[in-house]
């Protein structure tokens, strides 16, 4: 298990059941909500929250992870292990509240946990799929070291809109 990964600007770390307040905070914002799945609801609740905690907690291994700055729960970053023919790729999903935007603290977060997932699970391969619409996130990518692999023409539908994913990946 994972106690902590110790950045410059954060921490990564699992989540605990007292960050539901922070986590409500940060998560309950339209411009953060618009470049998630639609499972991350909006507006985020504090029930949402305290589901989230409760059920994240228990899961093993730890995929899912707090991304923390100056002791406040204000974003989070994990996961999905793939199986079957998969089952050495695994999806990358973050977020990061909006204030932190443009700092390049998810860019080290995310170059910091791909390491880490390559070192602890058996993968070969890391992906993720940000809408077309989000640039910041595909530079994000970019700079922690992820390939640009393609464009999924009309891939999601989010908030009513039909948009293009990247594709992106890493490889060991």
């Amino acid at each position: 298990m994972i106690d902590q990964l110790e950045l410059k600007q954060s921490m990564i770390r699992p989540w605990r059941l007292d960050d539901a307040e922070s986590l409500t905070r940060h998560a309950n914002n339209r411009r953060v909500w618009r470049a998630l799945r639609d499972k991350f609801p909006h507006p985020y609740t504090a029930e949402d929250a305290r589901k989230f905690l409760e059920a994240t907690v228990k899961i093993e291994p730890i995929t899912i992870f707090c991304i923390e700055v100056n002791g406040a729960a204000v974003g989070g970053i994990g996961i999905h292990l793939g199986n079957d023919v998969h089952r050495h790729t695994a999806e990358l999903g973050y977020w990061l509240g909006d204030e932190f935007w443009a700092r390049g603290v998810m860019t080290e977060a995310v170059g910091a946990f791909t390491d880490f997932c390559f070192d602890r699970f058996s993968l070969r391969r890391i992906y993720a799929e940000p809408f077309a619409n989000n640039p910041a996130s595909a530079r994000v990518l970019e700079k922690a070291g992820f390939t640009f692999e393609g464009r999924l023409k009309n891939n999601v539908v989010k908030d009513g809109e039909v948009l293009d994913s990247l594709l992106y990946a890493r490889t060991k």
